[in-house]
C-alpha cells in the first residue's frame, strides 16, 4: 500500500471527524460555537464566492474556528481550504452574527471581515466546496446565498458593521 497517497484522505477524514467532534460537543455543553465568514476582495475588485456542496447555494466562504485557534489564522486556513487563494490582509470587520437560527445546522456566532486576497483560485476541499467564481460588484448572484451570507454579503455592500 502507498502510505503517501494514504496520508491526505486520512488528514481530511480525521479533520472531518474533529468538526463533528466539535459539533456535538457544542450541542452537549450548550455553547455556541465560533466561525467565521469571509469577503474575499481580488486585487482588481471583485468579490469571490464558493457554491456549497451541501445545499448547492452560493455562500461566502469561512468555517469554524478550531481548538487553539484565533480568527486570523482561521481566515486564513479556510480561504486557503475552500478557495486556494492566500490572505494579504484583513480590511475590516464587517459585522458579528449571532442568531441562533442563523446556520440551520447548529447555533454559531459567526464573524464576518473582509479581506484581500490574491493567488489562483482552486477548490481544495471538495467535500464542501463545488464551484469557486469571482463576481463584480455589479453581477453578484441573485437569490438567496446559504445560511445568513445574503444578509452577510449586503451589510457589507453597504458599508456596515453590525452586531446581529
Amino acid at each position: 500500500m502507498n502510505v503517501i497517497a494514504f496520508f491526505p484522505a486520512a488528514v481530511q477524514s480525521t479533520r472531518s471527524l474533529w468538526r463533528i467532534g466539535q459539533t456535538i460537543l457544542g450541542i452537549i455543553f450548550r455553547h455556541p460555537i465560533t466561525g467565521t465568514s469571509i469577503i474575499p476582495i481580488l486585487p482588481d475588485g471583485r468579490i469571490v464566492l464558493i457554491r456549497r456542496r451541501d445545499n448547492g447555494l452560493w455562500a461566502l466562504p469561512g468555517g469554524m474556528v478550531d481548538w487553539g485557534e484565533d480568527i486570523p489564522n482561521t481566515v486564513r486556513r479556510e480561504l486557503k481550504e475552500e478557495t486556494g487563494l492566500e490572505l494579504v490582509k484583513i480590511s475590516r470587520l464587517v459585522g458579528v452574527y449571532s442568531s441562533p437560527d442563523r446556520d440551520p445546522r447548529i447555533h454559531s456566532i459567526c464573524v464576518v471581515v473582509e479581506a484581500a486576497v490574491h493567488g489562483t483560485m482552486e477548490i481544495k476541499d471538495t467535500l464542501e466546496v463545488m464551484e469557486i467564481e469571482a463576481f463584480s460588484l455589479n453581477f453578484l448572484p441573485s437569490g438567496q446565498m446559504s445560511h445568513d451570507h445574503t444578509r452577510q454579503l449586503q451589510d457589507y455592500l453597504k458599508g456596515l458593521t453590525t452586531l446581529a
